[in-house]
């Protein structure tokens, strides 16, 4: 399984290829709204979305781990508001933000509870990116 790659154009961090994309079929390009006219007749209106589909990746106790010093490097990413980044996953590249307006936009979780793990320490991780306009 190949790996996913983020990167804030200087530094790249690996993530486990086994990350599951939950929302990969969640999101449409088309924006829509209707409502009625003072006949009665709708009144529709349609644009092509350009940027904000959800990108969430997510490991689990049986899949996609890495060591706490990764987690403490995606972390300080998402700790910087409006960090941009460049995400490549199953071999397309999207320009992406954090989601913090759906917080928690990342956390990592122990695999194993444990006060003070070492950096090879074990966790797996959900990540909430949204795509940006290049």
């Amino acid at each position: 399984m190949s790996l996913i790659l983020l990167t804030d154009g200087s530094a790249t961090i690996e993530l486990p290829g086994s990350l599951d994309w939950t929302d990969r079929n969640a999101w449409s390009p088309v924006a829509q709204t209707m409502t009625r006219g003072l006949t009665g007749k709708p009144i529709v209106q349609i644009a092509a979305l350009n940027a904000g589909r959800p990108i969430t990746l997510e490991g689990n106790e049986k899949r996609a781990w890495v060591p706490r010093e990764v987690a403490d490097a995606v972390q300080a990413w998402a700790d910087i508001p409006g960090q941009q980044m460049t995400l490549t996953l199953y071999g397309t590249t999207y320009p992406v933000l954090f989601r913090h307006h759906e917080a928690p936009a990342f956390t990592a979780r122990p695999l194993l509870d444990r006060a003070n793990p070492p950096a090879d320490w074990p966790h797996y991780l959900t990540l909430k990116f949204m795509t940006r306009t290049a």
